[in-house]
């Protein structure tokens, strides 16, 4: 598992900005959903030309996390990085920018739809009842990307969890977007997966500091625990 240690700089910088070290002390279990970025084959699978092996490592902290959220009202989203050929043109800074055409090639042909490194790892707890949908670019919550802002909206959804990887690219993109829609959001920095400690620490002080809150799983399973056990005791 990664080094999950926020540096000094970004809880100072919190404590700063907030004058506390968390921004949610509480949060409503029925309006909030764990969104799963790119838990895929083709992020996980070895030898995959995406390949970050930490992802496999944080599978069973996803689970937890979707069995509690469930439990208690929540709702379960899973994004799946999806290309198409319409993709190289209209993305073309990253299939010849980012990537050289032969490792462009292999993305695309790993997250192409209906490809075996386009479906979910089997390891995961996936329900019918949880929500699934596609995305394009690194972030979810960009509107050209998918439908999760209004899929969440529309499921009265003000709370968001982010899991999956790659920390640093889509899981971040897609926080500091969130945040930006008014989403409150927050990052679980154990059970998100970078490639190095160092990339991974860093994305999460960014957010920690700028776009919203970073939790463990054990520290987020508690939270939702307590803002349920006080609803129960409001209404006896």
């Amino acid at each position: 598992m990664h080094n999950m240690k926020l540096p000094q700089y970004a809880i100072d910088g919190a404590l700063r900005r907030r004058g506390r070290i968390h921004q949610f002390e509480e949060i409503e279990p029925t309006k909030t959903a764990l969104i799963v970025i790119d838990m895929q084959n083709a992020f996980l699978q070895k030898g995959s030309p995406a390949e970050v092996p930490m992802a496999r490592k944080i599978v069973p902290n996803i689970n937890q996390l979707a069995k509690t959220l469930r439990a208690s009202g929540g709702h379960v989203v899973w994004v799946k990085m999806t290309q198409t050929a319409d993709n190289i043109i209209d993305w073309s800074t990253f299939f010849n920018g980012v990537n050289n055409p032969e490792r462009a090639d292999r993305m695309m042909d790993v997250l192409s739809e209906g490809s075996q490194g386009h479906d979910l790892w089997p390891e995961l707890e996936f329900l019918d009842d949880d929500i699934v949908l596609h995305k394009n670019r690194y972030s979810a919550f960009l509107p050209s990307s998918s439908d999760l802002t209004q899929i969440l909206v529309s499921n009265n959804i003000d709370t968001i969890a982010i899991t999956g990887t790659v920390t640093n690219v889509c899981c971040e993109s897609s926080a500091r977007d969130a945040m930006m829609l008014n989403f409150k959001t927050i990052m679980v920095s154990d059970a998100n997966a970078a490639h190095t400690d160092e990339e991974h620490i860093a994305s999460l002080a960014s957010v920690f500091q700028y776009f919203g809150d970073v939790f463990s799983t054990r520290e987020l399973i508690e939270l939702i625990g307590k803002t349920s056990q006080n609803k129960a005791v409001q209404a006896a």
